[in-house]
Formats: C-alpha cells, structure tokens, sequence
C-alpha cells in the first residue's frame, strides 16, 4: 500500500490551497487587505502610537503591550507542548492507531501513513513557534520604542516607525493563530481524508467570516 492513496493527496492539495492562497490574498493583496479586521487594526494600533507621544506618562501604554507579549508567549509555549505530543504520538505509533480505530468512520493508517500525518502536525506547529516568538520578539521591541518616544507631538516619524514594528508582530501573531487554526484541520486527516477536507474548508470560511464579514470588524472599520 503507498503511503498516500489518492484521496490523501487530493485532500492535502485541498488543506494547502485553503492556507496558502488565503494567507497570499489576505497579506500580499493590499485592496483585499483594506477589508479586514487585520487592516482596521493596524490603523488603530497606527492611532496608538501617534496618541502615546502625548502622554509623559505610558504606563498604560507599556501594560497593553505587556498585555499582547503574555497572549503570545502563551500559545508559543503551548506549540512546544503540543509538540511534544506530537513527537510521542510519532515514537509510539501503536498506541495512537488503537484511538483512531475506536472512532466511527475513521481510517487507520498503516505506520508510514501515520508518520506522514503525524508530520505534517509537527511541521505545522514548528512553524506556529516561529512566527509567534517572532512576533513576541517584535511587541518587545514595541515596548522599547514606546518608552524612547519624545513627549512632542511633532515626532511623527517616530510614532510611525513604532506604529510600523508593532503591526508587523501583530501580523506575525496572525500567521501564528493560522497555523493553529490549521494544525486542528490537518488533525482530522488521521480520521480520514474527507475530514480533512472538510475541515480546511470550515476553517477557511470561519477565518473568512472573523476577518471580513464579523461585526468587530464593522465597528472596527465604522471608525
């Protein structure tokens, strides 16, 4: 038996496609960009900045960026212990095949398969931990950038460069919640390749829905 029927590659070319396209338009297409949540944001964050240079006193400025660091060292901490399992399910493939035989409807994978899929977790978590530090690296740069703002409303360029760091971490965080989002989706291919299937594409629409058709993201937008 191969180790990827055609079914399996044609649900994985489906999961691909839902991610990869999606986070293509949604990053890289700057008038589908404007729609989103993500973009309203970035103006918002854009606003903070420029509103800090008149405070003497950023106390509050400094806990809301603490606030977004510990959100994000959270779910990166959370990708190592997923981890983990991940590679445990991997050294002790037996034990993980026994569950899914349990489950109604699900496919057991032979052990080449069930390699396959656990990897493709595992691939899909290593890069939620990258981009997640990466962002909490860039919100602590924020912080830095914050701190060293003059007390001149005039410094404009300043505020922007912070507005620039702090957005980018943001985006970063994004990637990171993506890949969350999918890692649960390409769970459901160790049911079955169907479920993979419809899994990515109920993770597409919900992702599509929060980011563009969400009322936060009207009354983000109304602003």
């Amino acid at each position: 038996m191969p180790p990827l029927t055609f079914l399996d590659w044609l649900a994985f070319a489906v999961f691909v496609l839902c991610w990869v396209v999606y986070a293509y338009v949604v990053d890289r297409m700057p008038r589908i960009r404007a729609r989103s949540v993500i973009a309203a944001m970035d103006e918002h964050r854009r606003r903070w900045m420029i509103a800090s240079l008149g405070r003497d006193n950023r106390i509050a400025d400094i806990a809301t960026i603490g606030n977004l660091m510990s959100s994000t060292s959270f779910l990166a901490s959370t990708s190592i212990f997923i981890l983990g399992g991940l590679m445990a399910l991997l050294a002790a493939p037996d034990v993980g095949r026994r569950v899914v035989a349990a489950l109604p409807w699900g496919e057991v994978p032979n052990e080449a398969m069930w390699e396959v899929k656990i990897g493709v977790l595992i691939v899909i978590f290593i890069n939620a931990f990258f981009e997640l530090t990466w962002a909490f690296r860039q919100f602590n740069y924020t912080s830095t950038l914050v701190v060293g703002l003059p007390v001149d409303t005039q410094a404009i360029a300043r505020a922007e460069a912070a507005a620039r760091v702090v957005n980018r971490g943001a985006k970063h965080f994004n990637s990171g919640l993506r890949s969350y989002y999918f890692g649960l989706a390409a769970l459901a291919w160790i049911i079955h390749p169907v479920a993979l299937i419809i899994a990515s594409l109920f993770v597409l629409y919900e992702i599509h829905r929060r980011e563009f058709r969400s009322v936060v993201r009207d009354a983000l937008q109304a602003q």
